[in-house]
């Protein structure tokens, strides 16, 4: 049942996923970020318990709700740990009513052919039976489109749906991320490009299945209508890429059905050192701002 509700929220609830994934190799920018210096912990361990922290800080405000926020997108060690004494997922959808999602690629290859393919996932069966066992809904994974190069999106493409049917086999439900960068020149050509791998990679999936896609905001607004429109998408967000807040908000108004999954620009103006009072103030106009762009 609970599944049910949980994938009903995620095709046509009203909000937005927040990301709430970084890993190893971001924890200490988005630390930093939150007021954090790198001379507070002295050991990866350390790291991850002030993230964790941070995170737990931000699900427990009273604005972090399936009201507006429908989902949340959960690093490896964040399901592994709990919030308010639950277990992480089960605290979100039980006490919150956000879906859980967990992060499962393990970082990115060198660039090749303008892309960066995701790292080998050894033991992937194993971490998404896990999840499952957790009572996580999905999952996401990342790579990264440098340049408008056929070869290397159709790899990206590739490999984000091969992993997805493995996703898919554990009953989990992928959202699949080819993050094209912002600031490269071809952006709109490398967006094209993707958009037609991804049509073709739809259209060669069972009839019947569904999958998430998290996509750059696009240069052109509504460029990914066919995307969202397509029988075979259960939604597309979009990631911030670097924008600050506000102009990541000001292109998703324009993108009629796409909704945000943000990082970076969901913890933009929270602080360590605010009092609760004025974190769950900061936290919940976040929200607010987030929520409106995602449904205009």
């Amino acid at each position: 049942m609970a599944n049910e509700q949980q994938a009903e929220q995620m095709r046509s609830g009203q909000g937005f996923i927040a990301a709430l994934d970084q890993s190893g190799g971001s924890s200490p920018k988005a630390l930093k970020l939150y007021g954090v210096e790198e001379d507070a912990y002295s050991s990866d361990a350390e790291m991850y318990d002030q993230i964790h922290a941070m995170r737990a800080r931000i699900v427990a405000a009273p604005a972090f709700n399936g009201d507006k926020v429908i989902g949340a997108i959960l690093f490896e060690m964040t399901m592994d740990r709990a919030f308010a004494g639950k277990p992480a997922a089960e605290y979100l959808w039980s006490e919150k009513r956000v879906v859980p999602f967990l992060k499962c690629d393990k970082g990115l290859e060198a660039q090749a052919n303008g892309v960066q393919l995701m790292k080998a996932i050894p033991d992937l069966d194993a971490l998404l039976a896990r999840a499952v066992g957790k009572g996580v809904f999905g999952t996401k994974m990342r790579s990264v489109i440098n340049a408008a190069d056929q070869t290397g999106i159709a790899a990206i493409v590739a490999q984000q749906f091969e992993i997805g049917r493995q996703i898919l086999g554990h009953g989990l439900m992928p959202i699949l991320e080819p993050e094209v960068t912002i600031t490269i020149s071809d952006k709109a050509d490398a967006e094209a490009i993707l958009q037609d791998e991804i049509l073709k990679a739809l259209d060669a999936l069972p009839e019947g299945t569904e999958v998430m896609l998290k996509l750059s905001l696009p240069t052109v607004a509504n460029f990914y209508a066919p995307l969202i429109a397509h029988p075979k998408v259960m939604r597309v967000v979009a990631l911030s890429g670097g924008y600050a807040r506000d102009d990541a908000n000001a292109l998703l108004a324009q993108n009629t059905g796409m909704i945000a999954s943000f990082s970076r620009a969901l913890s933009e103006g929270l602080s360590a050192r605010q009092s609760d009072a004025d974190f769950n103030t900061t936290i919940a106009s976040a929200i607010d701002e987030i929520y409106h762009a995602s449904i205009t």
